[in-house]
């Protein structure tokens, strides 16, 4: 059976490495893995998905709306966005962070602070303070390595080698900071 993870943030959050390190570990652990990603204007602080789906014989990158397994959202808006590709009995890790959007940015549209409650009245999801998290392990912008952890634990993909994905996937310098936060997202579901 094919399983599906939607990975959504906002340029610069890291949500394709974390995409590129989920999909390593998974081929790594033998399944056939097919990734797919959409940038947009992602380097201006756009919007960014990528979907990863794996199983015995995957034979497209692309998740349908209503068959995502699991949603991981790197910003509150994003997974509010994103919720119709969540089939019923789907998970969601959330982190708590909230980018303004141009229009709110401009005084043309307002942020609500209600997201995190329409998110967790329509799905089971964990929230998360990813970017805090992060920060007490050393650097905050592990928070998508942390939000992959967490994946990884509701997706029940604790028995891969996620430190040897991790360290083929990242800089030198930020592999142990990025493998604790891997272990501090599984930890924290």
């Amino acid at each position: 059976m094919t399983k599906n993870i939607l990975l959504v943030g906002v340029g610069g959050q890291g949500t394709i490495l974390a995409a590129k390190i989920l999909t390593a570990g998974l081929m790594e652990a033998g399944y056939d893995v097919k990734m797919s990603e959409i940038h947009g204007m992602s380097q201006r602080g756009g919007a960014v998905s990528s979907h990863v789906r794996y199983g015995e014989k995957v034979f497209s990158p692309v998740i349908e709306k209503g068959s995502a397994d699991a949603l991981v959202s790197f910003e509150q808006m994003e997974a509010l966005r994103w919720l119709e590709f969540m089939r019923p009995g789907a998970k969601a890790v959330v982190n708590s962070q909230r980018i303004n959007p141009v229009p709110v940015i401009l005084g043309k549209a307002a942020y609500s602070d209600k997201i995190i409650d329409e998110i967790c009245a329509k799905v089971d999801a964990t929230v998360l303070d990813a970017r805090a998290e992060a920060a007490a392990l050393g650097n905050a912008r592990a928070l998508n390595i942390l939000l992959v952890g967490a994946a990884a634990k509701i997706m029940g993909l604790g028995n891969i080698d996620w430190n040897k994905a991790i360290a083929e996937n990242v800089k030198t310098a930020f592999v142990e900071v990025n493998q604790k936060a891997f272990a501090r997202g599984m930890e924290l579901v």
